[in-house]
């Protein structure tokens, strides 16, 4: 074996080792069973502007319990949104006015008293503070009285419940944008006792909490890099780990193996236009003339074989994902393919035009190969596996699909006129389905990567944002993915092959109880942190 390959082994096993005993060499466990130490997972970055919620802790592009912080609704352990700061709320008929009616018995952890204004202050400042939450529909928030907000709207927005449920509460009174994130007040169980940037935030009991006292006074979250994850479980130090990929078949004495779904839907976005030699706004190219042919999109959809892809690269801790919302209440099962049918692929090429006419093995049309790039993010193990399976799967039925690691700016940049691997875990049906696949959204934003459009699908996503029945709201949005024989469901007009539903995993230590936690939302551990215990 070449002596550069041995050493460059040696240098990234050392990395990773020096990696782990970094946060291993002072020990976070100090034996009282009522502290709790937690390694957070890679969708819980440790914030760089503080545990502020107007800046994205806890809400945004993930959403996850903040702990310091209260919302207005939080989710029951069968997954049904309920109130928690708010006692109720109603929609106008025109769906713009929403009004929520609060409690009048919570303190924030400064003893001040969370009311109306503070609710209203929090919602105007997030809408206009830089970060990952969109509140761009939120027209303005108003205290009618000290127990009363009301939340008018620039249009009617059925999805609304999910803003008012991850947006934590912070007080009007004492705000400041420059220093609350280092020193956050809130009326959640927990505040923060002290921050050890680039390692660890130490949260204890908050005597204020409104709700259910936590067993565990103190949390201890480290910030550890995703290589280290398995060597933290082994050091014993650690009461809650993820499970990277590449662990996902070891066992760390003294631990559970919990597995938790989250609906992380992981799949190929396919460029749903033809090249044309139009560009975005920031001159990117626009178009693939071989995803753009609907036959290329749905041979894929039925002829890549998901179960043996998850069951490869996850060990089984997924299945396979037809719709990229196959485990939500707006679901439409009607809308997938059997896959695994490499014969009936190769028909659907053949009768829409491609055929093998020199023999490589790729199928072509018209002088146009059936090939095409697909960049992914390398530094995440299992998309890179995902897009090499994808890959070999693709050639079983004569597409040649050449992959690209590359960093994210890369790959937004492309994502237009290439495939990209990506994925979804938002339970939200704005984000996961509107964002998606409205025409509208085809602005040079992240969402919609593939410039997907289809007229019938965007006039029952309408429907389905302006009613304010919740029932027919999913009903519409599941029809939004099959409408006469169109869509953006796989046999509709099929722009994604949507591949793996990736569980959350994590290993935490024996004697542990966290309780019943709701489905569908395993990214988010900590969820119900107030009915954990240690036995």
């Amino acid at each position: 074996m070449d002596k550069k390959i041995i050493i460059g082994g040696i240098v990234v096993l050392l990395i990773v080792i020096v990696g782990a005993f970094a946060f291993m060499g002072n020990s976070h466990n100090d034996g009282d069973p009522t502290h709790l130490v937690v390694a957070a997972h890679s969708n819980i970055k440790e914030p760089k502007a503080g545990f502020n919620p107007l800046t994205g802790w806890g809400c945004g592009h993930q959403n996850y319990n903040p702990l310091v912080q209260s919302c207005l609704f939080k989710t029951d352990s069968n997954g049904t949104i309920v109130p928690d700061v708010a006692t109720d709320y109603s929609i106008s008929d025109d769906g713009k006015t929403w009004t929520v009616n609060l409690r009048n018995d919570i303190k924030f952890s400064d003893n001040s008293t969370l009311n109306a204004e503070d609710v209203a202050f929090t919602f105007n400042t997030a809408k206009d503070t830089e970060s990952d939450l969109d509140l761009t529909n939120l027209a303005n928030a108003t205290a009618v009285n000290d127990t009363c907000v009301q939340f008018n709207l620039v249009e009617p927005r059925s999805t609304f419940i999910y803003d008012l449920r991850y947006v934590g509460i912070v007080p009007s009174d004492t705000y400041n944008n420059n220093t609350y994130g280092e020193n956050p007040i809130g009326s959640g169980p927990y505040v923060l006792d002290h921050w050890d940037k680039g390692q660890q935030a130490i949260f204890k009991i908050n005597d204020n909490y409104y709700g259910q006292k936590p067993y565990f006074t103190q949390i201890t979250m480290l910030f550890p890099e995703e290589s280290t994850w398995l060597e933290l479980a082994k050091s014993g130090d650690v009461d809650v780990v993820p499970v990277a990929t590449s662990s996902l078949n070891q066992t760390v004495d003294g631990y559970q193996f919990v597995e938790k779904s989250a609906g992380r839907a992981q799949g190929v976005s396919l460029p749903y236009l033809e090249d044309t030699g139009i560009v975005t706004n920031d001159s990117y190219k626009v178009g693939n003339n071989v995803t753009a042919d609907k036959a290329i999109r749905e041979a894929l959809n039925v002829g890549i074989n998901r179960t043996e892809i998850v069951n490869s690269v996850f060990s089984g801790h997924a299945t396979p994902e037809y719709t990229g919302v196959d485990t939500r209440d707006y679901a439409n099962n009607e809308s997938k393919l059997v896959d695994g049918n490499i014969t009936e692929a190769k028909k659907i090429l053949a009768d829409g035009g491609w055929t093998d006419t020199n023999g490589d093995g790729i199928v072509e049309k018209n002088g146009t190969k059936a090939s095409f790039d697909l960049y992914y993010p390398p530094d995440y193990l299992d998309r890179q596996s995902l897009s090499t399976m994808f890959a070999e799967q693709a050639k079983e039925i004569g597409i040649e699909v050449k992959l690209v690691g590359a960093d994210w700016d890369t790959i937004y940049a492309n994502m237009y006129s290439s495939a990209a691997l990506m994925q979804q875990t938002s339970p939200d049906p704005y984000k996961s389905i509107y964002q998606q696949y409205h025409s509208k959204e085809m602005d040079g934003f992240y969402m919609n990567p593939n410039l997907y459009n289809n007229t019938m699908s965007d006039a029952l996503m309408e429907k389905a944002m302006s009613t304010n029945d919740m029932d027919q709201a999913n009903s519409l949005w599941a029809q939004s993915a099959l409408v006469n024989g169109q869509g953006w469901g796989p046999a509709g007009d099929a722009p994604w092959v949507w591949i793996a539903n990736y569980d959350y995993n994590y290993f935490i230590k024996d004697g542990i109880n966290i309780g019943n936690q709701p489905y569908g939302l395993g990214n988010d551990i900590l969820i119900n942190i107030c009915e954990w215990t240690r036995a």
